[in-house]
């Protein structure tokens, strides 16, 4: 260190503060030099030429001459292949078991010596040199995987033909580096890969695997942030497939789209190259439509959590309220102005000392009774959980820790400290059920406080450190189920494992209720318990952007509830861009303004009268809409859609749509087309097939193609599909059914899942059918034993 990194340190924690991380990371830098061991001379390996196989339901298992390859098609079309005896399980990302294998494929040989698997919806085959393809029923290729490549320790010995793995390539994993290239259709675009701010569509370049805190706002320029996932999204003319390197260690994805008549006339393919420190090589692809492909992700990882009904309202947060007459002013305003407002959230300016589980007696004399007081007005209370512990006997939080074995430790034995907003902290191990069990029941105290969900923040996990990584020693040790490890491979699953201990630890403790959580970081699977948020985004218009490409690729894996810091975290908004954001923020999933200690206000009437005016028309349409949003929500828990979605999404085959980042689908029936520009009052729209309405105006314009909107201060544009039905709350709180009239000749409709409040009380699908009988719109219930009665209001618009 040179100074510098220290100077900077003290200046964004303080004196103090700064010294301690000046310390935590020498103390880091220390643990690793003889916690880690010294990699060592490597050798390079390969799989060699296949040399027999061996059938078994859905598969079978590919021996060459140093490496073993197991493959398998699940009943749903699902693929599974793992190298070296890497098995499905165990694995963080999936739900329960390895799904049930198609027992109508099965290996057998093919031409050129390699091997085959055909199933109803993919073949598989697997050359005699190890490349995996998958091809569409028809013939047409989806993805080709090349034979990988090992590095491992040298001298441990030849993998056999037996497959065993080899040196360094134990089952389910080791400490041999792997890299696996990929090749995909000339004209397809990758998507995903966790909450990347430079998406949704992902360019050239080289993605990073390894959550991270930017430590500051961040861009659409910065990566990585706190939350990869190894999936990606593939979509081409050949069709759509989602990919998923089943490894939780430190990696890195390089990614290079494909050029059509590239060279004499031939395409270059799009190339993917997953490179990964250490862990098992394994893979699932799901292919189909977008629809079949989220369907069959979360049948693999699990149903996302459902958000009590109040999760889907407007929601105002801020990190420095201060105490607790500054919430009631807050929530007084809101009342005042006649602004929805569903949740407060208190940051860790409410805590004693910025200890968790703790309450500034000061600040906030009765933190129970201003709960009941707000819950009286609609509005619950949400609390910030940081997973860290200031150690310091004596702490009651601490004390228990200690007691349970619960925090990491080094590999002498030593508990491994940090330095975090309390000061210097110990770390509860996630990847033991045992600790997740014991950290669920501090969650009572939470719920004693009068709070009514929780979101988990500095999960990655943070430690603040003026260089290096920002995070624990990569030779911290951890249970890992029980199988012991290092933070090499726990890193990434940390924020995973907290959600999964607030989640269970809510439910056992509330168990009428559904819990609200939510999470900066987690992986593959976080959908399990709940969702997460944007964190600290940049103030400007670049943020913005940012905000809605975050929403856009979680989504797509396999996480439908998200949202950004509406106005951005640090600074201060211009009224026109905080008005752009909420008005973006009020059609995603968690619509929530929140904002640093240092920041700017993010009260709406805090930027004028015209602004307010403006976000009060968003809240009463967001309000407007809450039977839509409850509908999406049971919808993306029973099949996976996640509630905002791309342009493409009913139209994969589109180029264009392909490659329009700007606007965005709302279930099926709604285009929503953000102002994402200073100074715009029109916007171009580009539309999917079909006929769509400007809500605003009520004119149609037809799809595919391209229209000029007007973009009002007062609102953005958003169309209707025609002949689409969805539910509204009526002027009288009552459900209305909202009918836009289908075009002559053509039918539509919708779906309906009413709200059965904020337990687990199972879902009805409601389907209705809309078409024109002599000029007029007749709208039908569509049940088990043919039409039935609406029993709703129906209001027809633009008919």
């Amino acid at each position: 260190m040179d100074g510098r990194g220290l100077v900077r340190s003290m200046k964004v924690f303080g004196s103090v503060q700064g010294l301690r991380a000046a310390r935590a990371a020498w103390r880091q830098r220390r643990t690793d030099a003889w916690g880690l061991p010294p990699r060592g001379v490597e050798r390079a390996r390969v799989p060699g030429v296949a040399l027999e196989a061996e059938a078994a339901p859905g598969g079978g298992t590919v021996r060459f001459a140093r490496s073993a390859l197991q493959i398998c098609v699940s009943a749903g079309g699902t693929v599974f292949w793992g190298w070296d005896g890497a098995a499905p399980l165990p694995s963080y990302a999936l739900a329960g078991e390895a799904p049930e294998p198609d027992p109508r494929a099965s290996l057998e040989p093919d031409t050129d010596g390699g091997w085959r698997i055909v199933s109803e919806r993919v073949t598989v085959t697997v050359s005699r040199h190890g490349a995996v393809e998958l091809r569409t029923p028809g013939g047409v290729l989806l993805r080709r995987d090349l034979p990988p490549r090992w590095w491992e320790p040298a001298g441990g010995g030849e993998a056999g033909a037996g497959g065993g793995g080899g040196a360094g390539a134990p089952a389910g994993g080791g400490a041999a580096r792997w890299v696996q290239r990929s090749e995909v259709p000339a004209d397809a675009r990758f998507f995903g890969l966790g909450g990347r701010s430079a998406g949704p569509r992902l360019r050239d370049g080289s993605y990073r695997l390894w959550n991270t805190d930017p430590q500051g706002g961040f861009g659409p320029g910065d990566d990585p942030l706190y939350l990869t996932m190894p999936v990606q999204f593939v979509v081409s003319d050949a069709g759509t497939h989602l990919a998923f390197h089943d490894n939780t260690w430190d990696g890195r994805v390089t990614l290079a789209e494909g050029e059509e008549g590239a060279g004499s006339g031939h395409d270059r393919p799009g190339t993917s190259e997953v490179r990964m420190t250490g862990g098992p090589l394994r893979c699932w692809v799901v292919v189909g439509s977008p629809a079949r492909v989220l369907h069959g992700w979360a049948a693999l990882t699990g149903a996302p959590a459902l958000p009590p009904s109040w999760a889907l309202g407007p929601q105002h947060a801020r990190w420095g309220f201060g105490s607790a007459g500054e919430v009631r002013r807050v929530v007084a305003g809101y009342r005042e102005r006649g602004l929805p407002l569903s949740a407060v959230h208190l940051d860790i300016d409410h805590y004693d000392g910025h200890r968790v589980f703790t309450v500034d007696r000061e600040r906030f004399p009765d933190l129970p009774g201003l709960a009941e007081e707000l819950r009286e007005q609609g509005v619950r209370l949400v609390s910030i959980v940081d997973p860290a512990v200031r150690a310091a006997p004596g702490d009651p939080v601490y004390d228990g820790g200690v007691a349970a074995g619960a925090f990491v430790k080094d590999a002498r034995g030593q508990e491994v400290h940090g330095v975090v907003w309390p000061g210097e902290c110990a770390y509860p191990d996630f990847t033991d059920p045992a600790v997740r069990e014991w950290w669920g029941g501090l969650y009572e105290e939470r719920l004693r406080q009068g709070f009514s969900g929780v979101w988990h923040d500095m999960n990655e996990p943070v430690s603040f450190v003026p260089f290096g990584d920002p995070t624990l020693p990569r030779s911290a040790r951890h249970a890992l189920e029980g199988r012991g490890g290092d933070h090499g491979e726990a890193h990434n699953v940390y924020g995973l494992g907290m959600a999964r201990a607030g989640y269970e630890g809510l439910r056992r403790l509330r168990p009428d209720e559904r819990p609200f959580l939510f999470s900066r970081s987690g992986w593959v699977g976080m959908q399990r318990f709940g969702g997460t948020w944007s964190g600290d985004v940049s103030t400007g218009w670049p943020g913005l952007r940012a905000s809605l490409s975050l929403v856009l690729g979680l989504g797509l894996c396999g996480v439908p509830y998200s949202g950004p810091d509406v106005g951005g975290f640090d600074g201060s908004p211009s009224p026109e861009l905080f008005l752009r954001w909420y008005q973006l923020g009020a059609w995603l999933p968690l619509f929530r303004t929140h904002a640093a200690i240092d920041a700017g206000r993010r009260e709406p009437w805090e930027f004028g009268p015209e602004v307010l005016e403006h976000a009060r028309a968003a809240l009463l349409e967001r309000e407007r809409l809450h039977p839509y949003f409850t509908t999406l929500a049971r919808l993306a828990r029973m099949t996976g859609a996640p509630y905002v979605r791309p342009l493409w999404w009913g139209a994969p085959e589109d180029r264009l749509l392909r490659d329009c980042e700007d606007a965005f689908l709302l279930g099926d029936a709604l285009l929503v087309a953000p102002v994402l520009t200073p100074g715009a009052d029109r916007r171009a729209v580009r539309l999917p097939r079909g006929r769509w309405y400007d809500t605003a105006t009520g004119r149609a314009h037809e799809g595919p193609g391209q229209v000029l909107l007007d973009a009002p201060p007062s609102r953005v544009p958003v169309l209707a599909r025609a002949g689409a039905v969805l539910p509204v709350r009526g002027e009288d709180g009552e459900l209305v059914l909202e009918v836009w009239a289908p075009a002559a000749g053509r039918t539509g409709g919708g779906l309906v899942v009413r709200d059965s409040g904020d337990g687990w009380e199972p879902a009805e699908i409601e389907r209705y059918q809309s078409r024109l009988v002599d000029g007029r719109v007749v709208v039908e219930r569509v049940g088990d034993e043919g039409v039935e009665e609406v029993g709703l209001p129906v209001r027809v618009r633009c008919g």
